[in-house]
């Protein structure tokens, strides 16, 4: 009812939109599912297609299919029907204790009650500059962190880089010789301005952003080193966990923070260039 929009002949009213043969094949394939109709209905195709992607018991391909069906892209006509489609997979999703959640102009599946104003408007502020790279590392997180806290860790150290990276290249300057998230923070805080001794900052509150910039940089260096200690970069035994979710979030959070100034810092330096992905 929601991909495929109900039968021909069917006069149930649809939650989603309407797809033909060639729609569903086509989205299918979007999600990495094969699919072909044939000479068969399209509806038995695509029980099909879907029903061999859930025995592959392939997470990020379920989640694909999920986040696939309430892409806001496809209801730009029909917003009221996006509603609608969330609230329905959502009264099915809650008995995973799941949930599909806004985030900026997306939706993503998450946890319920676990979405962060700051990973919103990350996603939000990336979706905006086309920032594709920090997507995927922001979405890996988000999906990872109750699952697999450590691989989490991993992706949230990532988005730093991402971020990093992309603005050094669309400055011109040089990549570090050591590009872990430590030498890309050092080397893009000067062509932001955002060294300690930041000049043009009146005097009351000087002190007070030095010691946020500090935080900043201790924050950085901490999410680096959890990486390193707690993260699947360098490999783990196997089923042991040396971190929760809870310490995960908290990556992501403070990760998306760091992310997200440095986005923020970039547009008001430059408001006539664009960031984008490298």
């Amino acid at each position: 009812m929601v991909i495929s929009g109900g039968g021909g002949n069917d006069q149930t009213p649809p939650v989603g939109i309407y797809r033909s043969a060639s729609r569903l094949e086509s989205f299918m394939r979007s999600c990495n599912v094969a699919m072909s109709v044939g000479g068969s209905s399209r509806l038995p195709a695509l029980v099909e297609a879907l029903e061999r992607a859930n025995r592959t018991g392939d997470q990020t391909i379920l989640r694909n299919i999920i986040e696939r069906a309430a892409d806001p892209r496809d209801f730009l006509s029909d917003p009221g029907r996006l509603d609608a489609v969330i609230a329905y997979l959502n009264a099915r999703l809650s008995y995973d204790g799941l949930e599909l959640q806004r985030a900026g102009p997306q939706v993503r599946l998450g946890t319920p009650g676990r979405s962060a104003s700051v990973v919103d408007a990350l996603a939000g502020a990336v979706a905006v500059i086309d920032f594709d790279t920090v997507n995927r590392d922001l979405d890996r997180a988000l999906a990872s962190a109750e699952n697999d806290p450590e691989d989490a860790v991993t992706s949230a150290c990532s988005v730093v880089e991402s971020v990093c990276r992309s603005v050094l290249v669309e400055l011109g300057e040089p990549l570090p010789s050591k590009k872990d998230i430590q030498g890309l923070y050092q080397a893009v805080r000067e062509p932001l301005g955002l060294t300690p001794d930041k000049p043009g900052v009146a005097d009351d509150i000087a002190n007070d952003v030095r010691t946020i910039l500090g935080g900043l940089n201790s924050v950085v260096n901490g999410v680096g080193s959890l990486r390193t200690h707690a993260g699947d970069a360098h490999g783990r035994e196997r089923g042991f966990r040396r971190i929760d979710p809870r310490i995960a979030r908290l990556a992501i959070h403070s990760a998306s923070t760091v992310s997200l100034f440095l986005v923020e810092t970039w547009q008001k330096k430059f408001p006539a260039r664009q960031l984008k992905s490298h």
